[in-house]
């Protein structure tokens, strides 16, 4: 299955990273940016979970599809690089004004791609 075709329109997801003593911050985020078939890309705000990524690189989001039940995938992840500007964060910026306003767009600091390391269901 391609990445895109895992995250239907509207659902959100949870995003799980730990700093580099392995303390461990979980955050809500929407669906991600598909760049291609092996990265992926999210906005963050300067918070706790910008601040692991810096020190350690494993993440994991857990995405709930936007269906009854328990539907969505867990994805292993591996930071690989991070932007403070160009034109990915400024769609990621403008999709997070037109979701919950303004001061979510102005919020996001900067854009994290991802390797995907691993798909699993759900359930």
């Amino acid at each position: 299955m391609k990445l895109a075709e895992l995250f239907p329109e509207g659902g959100r997801g949870i995003i799980a990273t730990a700093d580099a003593k392995g303390v461990v911050n979980q955050a809500v985020f929407a669906v991600p940016h598909v760049i291609n078939e092996e990265t992926l890309a999210w906005g963050f705000s300067e918070g706790r979970s910008l601040l692991n990524l810096r020190e350690n690189p494993q993440a994991s989001y857990l995405y709930l599809a936007p269906t009854r039940g328990y539907s969505g995938w867990r994805l292993t992840l591996t930071a690989k690089k991070e932007e403070r500007e160009g034109e990915v964060l400024v769609s990621i910026r403008e999709g997070a004004r037109d979701a919950a306003g303004p001061q979510a767009g102005a919020a996001l600091a900067a854009v994290v791609y991802f390797k995907v390391d691993e798909v699993r269901p759900l359930m």
